[in-house]
């Protein structure tokens, strides 16, 4: 898997791999935790915000994506992490996840939040399998949610 920056020309193929995904595991419009309204907004949202967004291609096919969205000074939010699930199983969330904490850290990140739900179990182990640690849980409608960070970098000592 190539994995690469975010083209204006992925935005279709992007909005369809969140779909299949979410579908995949039971999340739809309207249970509370399903959105969609940052796909037209990448540029804005994650991008020019100082967080980044990436795609995983192989065989010229955007396969996984994942994106770093700043939430406050030092942090950023891994948002979008998917991999279809013709290609699950494969480690390519694995990658896509590292690249994210490679990327994070290059951006000057010391640690990194998500959250996802007790549906996406793959998600939750690929999570803990990386250092994540659960920081919360919440009752979203009839979902889970379960919240998670990791520390990158030690914080800077100021004196």
């Amino acid at each position: 898997m190539k994995i690469r920056r975010y083209r204006w020309s992925d935005l279709d193929t992007i909005v369809a791999l969140h779909q299949v995904c979410l579908a995949e595991v039971g999340l739809f419009p309207g249970d509370g935790v399903y959105y969609d309204d940052d796909f037209p907004r990448i540029h804005e949202v994650y991008l020019a915000s100082g967080g980044d967004f990436l795609v995983g291609e192989a065989g010229g096919r955007v396969m996984a994506m994942g994106g770093l969205k700043p939430v406050e000074p030092g942090v950023a939010e891994v948002c979008r992490l998917r991999v279809h699930p013709e290609f699950q199983g494969r480690g390519y969330g694995a990658a896509m996840l590292r690249a994210l904490e490679t990327r994070a850290v290059e951006l000057g990140f010391h640690s990194i939040r998500g959250d996802t739900t007790l549906n996406q179990g793959a998600a939750l182990t690929l999570y803990a399998r990386h250092g994540w640690r659960e920081t919360a849980r919440r009752r979203v409608g009839d979902l889970v949610v379960v919240y998670g960070e990791k520390r990158l970098l030690e914080q800077p000592v100021r004196n």
